[in-house]
């Protein structure tokens, strides 16, 4: 058996940093593969303290979610929608401040960062519902391992189809009506707990959010929470799960060492995210594009508006990251920490071809 089915992970996944000009219908291109039609992107200002923006082909291009707080969706062409989503790009709406200017993403002279994930073009399965199991409909793409789910909540506990083939292992869901926190599963923590993107504390434990029952090959369980079924509001939810030599979530245990743990997750990262699992620490954002050499020194922050802050914390190697700091954020002495990582390049190709270091 091949060590990986994706040689070129560009194909499903890539950073893009790029400097606003402020000017109406701009397109940025991805620079790796130009096959990359995204289907969720996710934005952030660098330079200048401005909200995350994440956007989907599901809910289409004039409505956002804010990793770092607990809105609803916004749809005030004013606060940085986006006019398409292309093949190998998107083309920003709104090149003016507007009347928020902290949620564009196409400000002049300001420096931003996209990620991007493709799905399946747009194109959704729907299914109907079904007792207390929810209506809605996914796109997946079973080869990357990455779905993007839409649902109707029923208010009780049911299952909601993802369409991956795989168990998923990680699932970031958002009520997209209402001011309400997300939820994170990781399968790294368990079905009892939940993390929350919008916020500094802990994963919690709640009974209700995921019913203390974990994701199959076909569905996710969500229990009667407002978090993920509350009756008749609408949800979103992200379901990534992990492919050998493309994409893994896990956990680590920190040493409090600035020769710190080695994490092996079979190829060289593009992207990572890390979280303690305690009070008052943050979710901190790696990527390729923005720290283009070893240390790692260019971090943001999921759960705030900061503007990109400087912290020589890992390196990316050919088959993992390697921590670097006593940070206790990534690297606290005896601390479980959760991540999620994308790849860059396989260690080996399917044709047994290594990956070199950076």
């Amino acid at each position: 058996m091949a060590y990986t089915t994706i040689d070129d992970p560009s194909a499903h996944f890539q950073a893009k940093i790029y400097t606003g000009n402020g000017t109406n219908s701009t397109s940025y291109t991805f620079d790796g593969n130009s096959d990359l039609q995204p289907d969720l992107l996710w934005f952030k200002s660098r330079s200048a303290s401005g909200h995350h923006q994440v956007i989907d082909s599901t809910r289409g291009v004039n409505t956002w979610l804010g990793s770092n707080d607990n809105s609803a969706q916004g749809t005030n062409p004013s606060e940085g929608y986006l006019a398409s989503l292309n093949s190998d790009g998107w083309t920003s709406a709104d090149g003016s401040s507007g009347t928020h200017p902290n949620r564009n993403n196409n400000q002049n002279t300001v420096t931003y960062v996209a990620w991007g994930w493709k799905a399946n073009g747009g194109t959704r399965t729907t299914n109907t519902e079904s007792g207390n199991n929810p209506a809605g409909g996914y796109q997946a793409n079973t080869t990357a391992g990455f779905s993007v789910v839409d649902y109707t909540g029923t208010g009780g506990a049911g299952t909601m189809a993802h369409g991956l083939g795989a168990v998923p292992d990680t699932i970031w869901v958002k009520n997209i009506d209402q001011s309400d926190n997300w939820a994170i599963y990781t399968s790294a923590k368990g079905n009892t707990h939940y993390g929350i993107f919008n916020t500094y504390g802990n994963w919690e434990d709640d009974d209700t959010v995921w019913n203390d029952t974990s994701p199959t090959s076909t569905v996710f369980t969500v229990g009667t929470s407002h978090l993920t079924n509350a009756d008749g509001e609408k949800y979103l939810a992200y379901c990534f799960t992990n492919i050998q030599g493309y994409q893994k979530h896990g956990k680590y245990t920190g040493n409090g060492n600035a020769d710190g743990p080695f994490v092996y997750t079979g190829f060289k990262p593009a992207y990572l995210w890390v979280k303690y699992d305690g009070n008052g620490e943050n979710w901190r954002l790696y990527d390729n594009k923005r720290s283009t050499f070893n240390e790692m020194d260019d971090t943001l922050v999921i759960q705030d508006t900061n503007a990109e802050a400087t912290n020589n914390d890992l390196d990316f190697l050919s088959n993992g990251f390697k921590l670097r700091s006593t940070d206790s954020n990534s690297n606290g002495s005896g601390a479980t920490i959760y991540y999620y990582a994308v790849a860059e390049h396989p260690f080996v190709s399917s044709e047994g071809v290594p990956c070199t270091a950076r």
